[in-house]
């Protein structure tokens, strides 16, 4: 039986891939993926929701509630202490502070760093060591376009999402020797609680968590095999 870890499972994409999942997880059960999950967030009344619809599915479900930067490892030892091991990681806790160059600070660079660096290292690192004593594994992180292309107003935001590609891409020189999965995940402009309040015509123009979700699910259902390297979404009218 095998076992699934969210981050940042309590709102925007985290939040859609576990209810892409319950939206029908016969289809995951069948392939072997569930009943077993690990969902963590900052928020604990986010999470009771969704701990509540996955029992409802007789998929058993463990919550933790906290900051990864606080406990970066946090969500892989909970995995293995109720679960003894893990088997999928979709990391897509992250963080952003915007702005003009000139203007960002080094409290900015401190809060995206934490968070988008050191505490999606320390993760991945963790979950990679118990999925090499496994000899299998995935791992999915949620990174962006701005891991590829810069944005004006995202020095700080596109700088750690290069890093955090970097990182992905050195670990899957490891990976393909411990067949161990890996896949970046590059959305575009997709509308999420980081973006704030934004007017309905650029909301119109932006992809949906859903969307984005639905994506990546279909990664988890690929063969033993297979593995999607690099999946990039963008709006169909590009980014903005």
């Amino acid at each position: 039986m095998k076992t699934l870890v969210i981050t940042g499972a309590g709102k925007g994409i985290g939040e859609a891939v576990v209810r892409e999942i319950l939206r029908d997880p016969q289809k995951f059960s069948e392939n072997g993926l569930l009943p077993r999950m690990l969902l963590c967030s900052r928020t604990e009344a986010d999470l009771l929701k969704l701990k509540k619809a996955a029992e409802a599915a007789s998929i058993q479900c463990e919550v933790l509630a906290l900051d990864l930067v606080q406990a970066p490892t946090a969500p892989i030892e909970e995995a293995i202490r109720h679960f003894g091991r893990i088997d999928q990681l979709i990391h897509c806790a992250g963080v952003g502070r915007f702005g003009h160059f000139l203007d960002l600070t080094q409290e900015d660079l401190k809060f995206t760093f934490q968070t988008n660096i050191d505490a999606t290292f320390l993760l991945l690192q963790s979950a990679y060591a118990q999925m090499k004593k496994q000899q299998n594994g995935q791992i999915m992180v949620v990174t962006s376009v701005a891991a590829e292309v810069p944005f004006k107003q995202s020095a700080l935001y596109c700088m750690s999402k290069y890093a955090q590609r970097g990182l992905i891409e050195v670990m899957r020189q490891y990976a393909r020797e411990d067949h161990i999965k890996i896949t970046e995940v590059r959305p575009g402009a997709t509308y999420t609680p980081m973006w704030g309040e934004v007017p309905q015509s650029q909301q119109d123009q932006m992809m949906q968590v859903e969307e984005v979700a639905k994506a990546m699910a279909s990664v988890l259902l690929l063969g033993p095999s297979a593995s999607v390297e690099v999946l990039t979404l963008r709006p169909v009218g590009g980014d903005l």
